[in-house]
């Protein structure tokens, strides 16, 4: 294939399955309900190659009302690399956001591209994962209840600094939400659902590091044996902690962001994320 054949159109659910072979070529765990959530909560461009009207790119972008968005699911297929595909998914997905603040999780590989658009470093997002090893399960820690939700909405606000109602409302559906509760209104919620090669915890929502464990314990109360992921910000006893559950480091992603927007530092921190492509 050359540049001249291929094409950027809008990602529609006639593109999944192209979409899943590039993931599976990237090696990422993905699922074909994976790529179907991210679609339904989100926009993007797929690269087709015009010869064969295949999918030889991806890119999603997922807004949390008009204030962020996360830019997410960027795969260009091996055949077609280092002819500038990825900068333009990247430029076509930029001026969808509008002048949403963008944030992403990149590659060592990936961050020199986004370096060049005006992306900063702002942190690193650690991968724990592997089988859940038995724990006992936490007090104080419920699952949620229906009106719960606007709860965690709220809390969610508070620690990322953005509406995500749509993205919690969709987890709900999909998996299962549980809320820390001392009978003084929640304070702290943690939410797990299928996702890859078993299950993902997160986001994961609380005011310290041991309220995010109790919220976490939760989930692998009722895991236990199976294949669990959970990705955090680097937070040398949190990973410590779910390296003893059996979660084990594998792999770092960089998070950066578009504009350097200063954020108000609440009291609830997101310890761990929904899924490197929600944030």
């Amino acid at each position: 294939m050359t540049q001249s054949t291929i094409s950027l159109t809008a990602f529609q659910p006639e593109h999944l399955e192209g979409a899943l072979r590039l993931s599976r070529q990237a090696s990422w765990p993905h699922r074909l309900e994976d790529w179907q959530l991210a679609l339904d909560l989100s926009a993007g461009f797929v690269a087709l190659d015009a010869d064969s009207r295949s999918v030889v790119g991806t890119i999603l972008m997922t807004p949390y009302k008009r204030d962020v968005a996360t830019v997410n699911m960027v795969i260009v297929d091996e055949a077609a690399r280092g002819r500038g595909l990825g900068r333009q998914l990247m430029e076509a997905v930029i001026s969808l956001a509008g002048p949403r603040t963008l944030r992403l999780i990149a590659t060592r590989e990936g961050t020199p591209l986004y370096r060049k658009l005006g992306f900063w470093q702002t942190g690193a997002i650690v991968q724990h994962q592997g089988q859940v090893r038995h724990v006992a399960s936490p007090a104080k820690v419920r699952p949620a209840e229906a009106h719960d939700i606007f709860g965690i909405i709220e809390l969610d606000k508070s620690a990322y600094a953005a509406d995500r109602r749509d993205l919690l409302r969709a987890i709900a559906k999909v998996g299962q939400l549980a809320v820390l509760d001392r009978g003084q209104g929640i304070a702290g919620f943690a939410a797990s659902r299928a996702f890859g090669r078993g299950e993902v915890i997160g986001p994961v929502v609380a005011a310290n590091v041991d309220d995010a464990k109790a919220l976490i314990e939760f989930f692998m109360a009722q895991s236990e044996g199976r294949f669990v992921r959970v990705d955090t910000a680097e937070r040398p006893q949190l990973s410590a902690w779910l390296a003893d559950q059996g979660l084990a480091r594998v792999d770092e992603g960089i998070a950066m962001q578009r504009p350097i927007v200063a954020r108000s530092c609440g009291p609830l921190t997101t310890f761990a994320l929904a899924s490197q492509a929600f944030g």
